[in-house]
């Protein structure tokens, strides 16, 4: 067998094979002088011994994962993946709403048996439950049975979204909205960002060879209306970093700067703009009072002087609670990102948490990276290029397609949480009368 390169199937069966009859040999057959089974493979068939054991390591492995059922949902060493992607996390909470509303018993090892079945994706258990936390979900009983059901402030959330976007409609049609609707987000994509499976020859496997880890990456930021991308909103940079959120690579400066320069100009007049919860999205007014900077003698200065009667020396109170106090009693601190809108005669509407199918550009966003997968070339260069090409695979027909579908979405969810509200008031009635 030829060194240096991969060993298909085949061959490494051939060496198990060999390594077994050499094993069966030595025990049936005193006189044999076969000592080292793993070493007469190695000269036999011209391969190193480190070969031969890693493969024959490889084969116990596998069948010890094969006999044992509490290993056998991992196909590897090591953790299962932690990050759950977003439009998985849409796939879940969709599966949740569906048998909350039909009266069915949801857990976390059903959830990962119904994403093996039907997307052949493999969960941890815990894994998944850190995710449904971090979601919004919480699991204990319900009025008269078990449930994964949402907290409160991200139904609230939903609903509060949900109003504002329902307001804007003036018919059903998705253009019909009596403000222009804009929507923007930021993203990445890296220099290795490929499609993972191809097809070859078994004999000869496969010949592409993937580098290792994923590489530099880009930033994206750009936004879309009903009228595809917005003219000269694109912003495109390489990151400093390729490890870590891809958020940490913006900042409120460089944001800013984008949305004034390239988003305002190029919007229709008096939009409102979609965005997430990012937290350079989310920076407050200079003069925002009050801030967790705040000092404790500014606090109580402030309640002296515009609420005396809320204030009283002997209390001593701890900053901690000067500042709640504070904040309850002042106007509520405004993002200077939605000042600068307001400036220009725009409106900031925020995406509610966890909840990527309401953005529309998020399924833009797939749709580039897809098509950068299917040409990569693992270079930086080619990245580049492939990347503007990408852009336009998003048509004005691709958007109005999109929002159609969100706009289904919205409604739905705008109906299941009526639904599940009267449900729970039902449940309550019936419980107080039994």
């Amino acid at each position: 067998m030829a060194r240096g390169k991969a060993y298909t199937d085949g061959q490494k069966e051939f060496i198990v094979t060999l390594k077994q009859s050499y094993d069966k040999e030595k025990i049936d057959n005193d006189i044999v002088s076969t000592k080292d089974s793993a070493g007469r493979v190695s000269k036999g068939l011209n391969v190193s011994l480190r070969s031969v054991k890693s493969i024959l390591s490889e084969h116990n492995n596998e069948k010890s994962l094969d006999s044992s059922p509490k290993k056998a949902r991992y196909k590897s060493r090591g953790k299962p993946e932690y990050r759950i992607s977003s439009p998985l996390e849409t796939i879940i909470r969709q599966r949740i709403r569906s048998l909350n509303r039909s009266g069915q018993h949801v857990s976390c090892r059903s959830l990962c048996g119904w994403l093996t079945q039907e997307y052949n994706i493999e969960i941890h258990n815990i894994t998944l439950w850190r995710t449904l936390k971090r979601m919004g979900f919480v699991h204990g009983k319900s009025k008269r049975r078990s449930v994964l059901k949402e907290k409160d402030y991200v139904i609230i959330a939903r609903r509060e979204y949900l109003r504002k976007k329902i307001n804007n409609r003036k018919c059903t049609g998705v253009g019909c909205v009596i403000r222009p609707e804009v929507y923007l987000d930021e993203s990445y994509i890296n220099v290795n960002h490929s499609v993972e499976k191809t097809w070859y020859y078994t004999e000869e496997g496969p010949w592409v060879n993937k580098p290792s880890g994923k590489g530099p990456r880009l930033i994206i930021v750009n936004a879309i209306t009903k009228d595809g991308w917005v003219p000269n909103a694109k912003l495109v940079f390489q990151a400093k970093l390729s490890t870590g959120d891809y958020h940490g690579q913006m900042n409120y400066g460089n944001f800013s700067k984008w949305f004034q320069e390239q988003l305002i100009p190029n919007i229709p007049p008096n939009s409102l703009i979609f965005m997430d919860n990012a937290k350079y999205h989310n920076t407050y007014a200079e003069d925002a009072f009050p801030t967790p900077k705040t000092l404790k003698s500014e606090l109580e200065e402030w309640l002296k002087e515009n609420y005396p009667l809320e204030y009283k020396e002997e209390d001593k109170l701890l900053k901690p609670e000067l500042y709640i106090k504070c904040r309850e009693l002042s106007p509520k601190p405004k993002y200077m990102i939605d000042m600068i809108a307001e400036k220009f005669g725009h409106s900031i509407v925020r995406t509610p948490q966890y909840h990527p199918e309401l953005q529309p550009i998020e399924i833009c966003w797939g749709i580039i990276k897809n098509y950068c997968a299917r040409k990569c070339d693992y270079t930086m260069e080619s990245l580049k290029k492939f990347l503007e090409n990408s852009f336009n695979e998003v048509t004005p027909a691709t958007t109005k397609k999109i929002l159609k579908e969100m706009r289904s979405e919205e409604n739905q969810y705008w109906k299941e949480d009526q639904i599940d509200e009267e449900n729970e008031q039902f449940s309550e009635e019936e419980i107080f009368y039994d």
